[in-house]
């Protein structure tokens, strides 16, 4: 979820109940170097417990970012062993890790060793279908320190295709002694409780289901719990989050990068609002570098107001 749940929109599913929220994946490498966008990453976001997610295939670097993450205010560190993006995996990180177990239980055994807060891992199922060692590097995991598991229900060669396969995380389940979190295709209360059978595990996480609409965390976590969830915003009050989304981006960005920072989420608050969007309007939301412009037009759009004068 890099570029994607940076401190506002953490922030936001906060407001609306979730229960826990990850930072962006940060390169420990570049982070210890001082690089500039991996520092923000680090941001804390509202009050709940901070996880910093960390990316890389040294022990030296990992160790090193979290012993900074921890300086900066983690409360949890998250190891990434599941990104199937080729710049991380060519770099033998992400899942590309899953297919050396032993450096996994390096890279473990050195950021449990570097922080006096908890160690989380973030895996696949394994790298294809003929290595489906997700609960062996489980086992790994959790005997270097780990205390929490998440498996995102594909295989890295699966990238985001087809969909997820919830029913081989209970072979993790059943692997080891800590908390198991489904991960996948999750999208609302019912594909939820549907994971949650399937494997066993004791929550889910999302991803892409939050995009656009970051109050469906909060939504599917009361709704599991048999309470009723926050409403969705609709409205002038649906408008007026998502100007304050792109304002917030705009500041921890700086304007150049964050006007193109907030395009996908504009594209993906509009979708989910189905609005529906003719071409020269959609590009003057996600080209126009007009910024009051765009704050006009999203007042507009997401309030309902050109709805009724279409």
């Amino acid at each position: 979820m890099a570029g994607i749940t940076d401190r506002t929109f953490r922030e936001i599913a906060e407001r609306f109940g979730a229960g826990l929220v990850v930072s962006e994946m940060v390169a420990s490498s570049a982070l210890t170097t001082g690089h500039e966008g991996m520092v923000r990453k680090l941001t804390r976001a509202g009050s709940l417990p901070h996880v910093v997610q960390l990316a890389g295939c040294e022990t030296q670097w990992m160790a090193e970012g979290a012993r900074i993450a921890e300086a900066a205010g983690a409360d949890i560190i998250d190891i990434n062993f599941g990104c199937p993006a080729k710049r991380v995996t060519n770099g033998y990180a992400g899942s590309a890790l899953m297919r050396v177990p032993d450096q996994a239980l390096a890279i473990v055994e050195a950021v449990a060793g570097a922080t006096s807060k908890p160690v989380t891992i973030k895996m696949r199922l394994g790298w294809d279908d003929e290595s489906l060692n997700a609960p062996q590097i489980a086992q790994l995991a959790v005997g270097a320190g780990a205390q929490m598991i998440t498996v995102h229900g594909r295989t890295r060669q699966q990238f985001y295709k087809g969909t997820a396969r919830w029913a081989p995380v209970r072979e993790v389940v059943e692997a080891v002694d800590v908390p198991v979190v489904v991960n996948g295709d999750i999208i609302d209360l019912a594909s939820a409780r549907q994971a949650l059978e399937q494997s066993g595990a004791a929550a889910v996480m999302l991803g892409r289901g939050a995009q656009g609409q970051p109050w469906r965390v909060g939504q599917i976590g009361a709704g599991l719990a048999g309470k009723d969830g926050p409403a969705a915003p609709e409205g002038a009050d649906l408008a007026e989050l998502v100007q304050q989304h792109y304002e917030d981006m705009l500041v921890d960005y700086g304007t150049e990068v964050g006007l193109r920072a907030a395009r996908k989420h504009l594209d993906w608050y509009a979708e989910a609002a189905a609005l529906n969007l003719d071409k020269p309007t959609r590009r003057a939301l996600l080209d126009n570098e007009d910024t009051k412009s765009v704050l006009s037009l999203i007042g507009t759009l997401f309030s309902g107001d050109w709805r009724s004068a279409a």
